[in-house]
Order: C-alpha cells, then structure tokens, then sequence
C-alpha cells in the first residue's frame, strides 16, 4: 500500500515523493558522503600519529600529491559514471611529456609547438579509444587494455631509437621553456607552505567537471549512458558521441599531467606511468562511483585522490615502512565499495 502525506488544504492528499527531501536525506544520498568521512578519519588519525602531518609544508605536500592524482581521477570518475573504464590513462601521460619533449628536441623547435603536437596526439588517443568501443561494441577493458600495451611499447621504443636510451634529452635551455614552465609546473610558498599549480589545474577541473554533471544537458547524458545505454540511445541520447568525448577528456587531462611531469623534471623516463591507471579507478570507486556506472560524483573522486595523497605521505612522516601504504589502500578500496553500495541502497530506498 502507497504512503501518502497528511491531507492538504482542501482535504486532498499528496504524494509523499513530491514533497521536498528534507537535508539529512539529502545529504545520506550523495555519492561523495563515504569518501568525505573517510578523508576526514584519515586526516585525524594521521594528526595525531605523525608528528609533522599537521605543519604547513606538510600540508603543501600533501596537496601536490593529491593533485597530481586527482587530475587524473576526475575525467576517469566521468568516464565510470558514464559506464567504462580506461586502462591507458596511466601510460598516456608518459606519452605526453614523451612526445612534447622528443618532437621539441628533434625538430629544434619552440616547446610550445611540441605541447600543441602533444595535445592533438593524445586527444587522437581517446578517439581512438571512443571510436573502437563504439564500434566494435568489446568491452572497455580489452580495448583500453590493448591500447595501454601498444603506448607502453611505443614510449619504449620510440624513445630508445630516437634518443638512444630510455629518458629524453634535456630541453631546458630551449626556447619557451621558462614560460610553459610557468603554466604547468610553477610554485608559490603561501604562509610557510610550498604550493604548485597543479593544485590549481585540479581545483578548476573539479568546478568545470561537477558543472557539466549538475547543470548541462551533457552531464544528464553521461548518467543516462552510465545507467542504461540502450534506453538512453532509445530516447534520443546520442550515446557514442557521449563516450568518445568522454575518453578525449581523459586524453585532455593526461595532456595536463603530462605537461606537469616534463616541465617539473625536464627529462622524462620511458617507463613511467605503469600502474596509475588501478590507482586513479581506485580514486574514483573510493569517491563514491560505482564500477557498474551510473552513479557517481567528480568531487567523490576528488575526495579519493586527497585521501590517497593524505595516506601516502602520512605514512612517510609517522616513519612507517612504506610498504603498508598497499595494505591501506586495500583496505580503503574495500571499505569504499562497501560503504558506496549501502549509500546507493539508501539513494534508491528514499527516491
């Protein structure tokens, strides 16, 4: 039997689902509610368990490693919510410092010209990754999977036959270092604490990418593919275009970190990348996406990446052996499915 709300003036009574949700119910169906609690335990417990957690250029370290993930889980948070993964993000940021500063160098150029060529190579990726996934209908792990092989073996490769080694040639006495330099990898001390504009580049990419989920047509298309693909191309939903543009923002943000590890270090190492694909997935599942699609939230992956980045040099300054930071990020994977599971169960029961 349907409940209903107390009868409104004239004697008729309402349907409780169109009265307004008061903001505890709110608040108990946002994606991002297990991951917030969960950064705030980690903070408090690493408070009081390390020392010089709490110092300013401790906090300013933190953050840097927040953002240089969370750059990276944003888009990645986007493309699970729109229902697929991308194996590749971790090795296409290597691509990107690699081709930047390879075509730089060998065509003598403006390092500008090399971060354009950059750019377009690989958003040619994430189109490259859309196209196949839309077109040969495999599932986004082989595909990525297959791309994630075939940049791994190009980064080596190229490198060693056009540099003769497995890092690039320095490019800091190039023309038009100093101002991308500036953009991609500049720092400022605020109050005692070292901050980087990457941290910058992650706070605006959180503004833009929880805009277009909340307030654009565009961000109701990445749920609706995320949720169910067939029903939202039966109403109109033009699902390929969705998902193709989804994984050239991946592609775009890989660009940025890209940029950040070339200008940071000047030379870049052939191998780098391996492996942070799992870690910005995990940033995002711990931010309340759900592996299914669907569901999910750009600060929720925010949120994981600061947790990452609070845990990862947490560690560091309570002098534990390092080697624990893989046990607690098992652990919070975990505990964040589990918690995401029964906060999705909540959002369901109280829709």
């Amino acid at each position: 039997m349907t409940a209903t709300a107390p009868p409104a003036e004239g004697g008729q009574a309402r349907d409780e689902r169109l009265l307004p949700a008061s903001p505890l119910k709110k608040l108990l169906t946002r994606p991002e509610l297990g991951s917030v609690v969960g950064a705030a335990a980690v903070f408090v417990f690493f408070a009081f368990a390390a020392d010089g957690f709490l110092r300013a250029a401790s906090l300013g370290t933190v953050l840097y490693a927040a953002s240089t993930i969370g750059i990276m889980a944003v888009p990645v948070a986007l493309l699970m919510i729109g229902g697929e993964f991308d194996l590749s993000a971790g090795v296409l940021v290597t691509t990107s410092a690699l081709v930047s500063s390879m075509f730089s160098y060998q065509m003598t150029a403006n390092v500008w010209v090399g971060v354009v060529v950059s750019l377009l190579v690989t958003l040619a990726v994430g189109l490259f990754n859309g196209f196949m996934l839309t077109r040969t209908r495999l599932p986004s792990f082989i595909i990525t999977l297959g791309t994630f092989l075939m940049l791994t073996g190009l980064n080596l490769g190229l490198t060693k036959l056009i540099s003769g080694t497995v890092s690039t040639k320095t490019i800091a006495d190039m023309e038009g270092f100093a101002s991308a330099r500036a953009l991609f990898a500049s720092e400022a001390t605020i109050g005692g604490a070292t901050l980087k504009v990457t941290i910058l580049w992650w706070l605006g990419l959180i503004a833009v990418a929880t805009w277009v989920l909340l307030r654009t047509r565009f961000g109701n298309w990445i749920f609706a593919v995320g949720g169910n693909a067939e029903a939202a191309r039966a109403v109109g939903v033009p699902v390929r275009r969705t998902k193709t543009l989804l994984y050239m923002g991946v592609g775009l943000c890989a660009w940025v970190s890209g940029q950040h590890l070339l200008f940071s270090y000047d030379v870049v190492q052939s191998g780098e990348g391996v492996g942070n694909e799992l870690i910005y997935i995990i940033a995002a599942v711990i931010g309340g996406c759900l592996i299914t699609g669907g569901y999910g939230s750009a600060v929720g992956a925010a949120v994981g990446a600061l947790i990452f980045g609070m845990t990862s040099k947490g560690i560091v300054y309570a002098e534990w052996n390092p080697d624990w930071f893989k046990f607690f990020l098992g652990a919070m994977l975990l505990l964040a499915t589990l918690l995401n599971a029964w906060v999705r169960k909540r959002a369901e029961a109280t829709s």
